[in-house]
């Protein structure tokens, strides 16, 4: 299974955006994009940006002004100064370059968990935990997006763990650290930092208590890329919990975070078919609410 990937939901800075990101993170680059025409979105063509930053794979959309992104969901960036001996100076260049029309949501600076750390938001509203790692026990990727439940799901980051490893095969649990007495609002045993893999990607996910003003939502959602009918089927079923929120192969679950499940087939068409098949694969899939590859590859083949 190819890895689970952050979608990106933008109004229309999508590709602006990526090319951004790319231009400060090493090894990196764009490796796709693809225009739908006279799609029902408020800015009407959508274009879908598929991009790498740092070996992690992203998904962008234009898909008009409807979500916004939030800390609920942000990217945790690792400096390993056991891998790069330039970690530091490193960490401080891309937060120097994130920092250009951002807000700071926690300092640059040294903290209980690391030496340097710093939450920022950038231009476009995005959020990027920097921090320098430390480097015992197992090696973590350079980018791991986190997952904070709060409002209505705060204190229940280990049960959706435990939920998520539950689901997805290849999975195992990570580091756990709690809360302790004395550090309210949070409530003692609750999850301060967990990470966990699921088929080969890493998460992370902590409980805050605080009141914070937002939650999860659909600007930001974990795509699932599926290779059968049977796979699109299983995930459908397991991890969708509110059917009102599926459209176009989205889905949220029981702790309303978005997923969408995702035919890999369908990225194919739409990458290497002609303008006449992307836009009869786009007409097909549209109005589903959970993906059927047979009905895209009748519209693909144009029968």
């Amino acid at each position: 299974m190819q890895k689970i990937t952050p979608h990106l939901w933008f109004d229309k800075e999508a590709e602006e955006a990526a090319r951004f990101y790319a231009s400060i993170f090493p090894n990196s680059r764009i490796t796709n994009i693809t225009t739908i025409h006279e799609v029902p979105t408020p800015t009407g063509d959508c274009d879908i940006v598929s991009f790498e930053l740092n070996g992690q794979p992203f998904m962008a959309i234009n898909a008009g002004p409807l979500f916004k992104f939030n800390p609920s969901i942000s990217f945790i960036v690792n400096f390993d100064p056991s891998r790069d001996m330039n970690a530091r100076k490193n960490l401080d260049a891309l937060w120097g370059e994130l920092s250009q029309g951002g807000t700071v949501l926690m300092p640059l600076d040294k903290y209980p968990f690391s030496e340097h750390y710093g939450w920022i938001q950038d231009k476009y509203g995005l959020s990027w935990q920097l921090i320098l790692s430390n480097p015992e026990g197992e090696e973590r990727p350079a980018i791991v997006p986190s997952l904070m439940f709060v409002g209505a799901v705060a204190g229940r980051a280990e049960e959706a763990v435990d939920f998520y490893l539950s689901v997805f095969r290849n999975s195992k649990r990570g580091i756990v650290a709690r809360y302790g007495k004395g550090q309210e609002p949070d409530k003692e045993g609750t999850i301060m930092f967990s990470d966990f893999m699921l088929e080969g990607q890493w998460l992370a996910a902590m409980d805050s208590a605080w009141e914070h003003g937002f939650a999860f939502n659909e600007a930001i959602s974990l795509l699932v890329p599926c290779e059968t009918q049977e796979e699109i089927d299983y995930y459908w079923e397991k991890l969708s919990a509110d059917p009102k929120a599926e459209q176009c192969g989205w889905l949220k679950d029981k702790y309303s975070l978005s997923w969408q499940v995702w035919p890999t087939v369908m990225g194919e068409m739409m990458t290497k078919g002609t303008p006449k098949q992307i836009a009869r694969v786009a007409a097909a899939f549209l109005p589903m609410k959970k993906f059927d590859i047979a009905a895209l590859k009748r519209a693909y083949e144009g029968e």
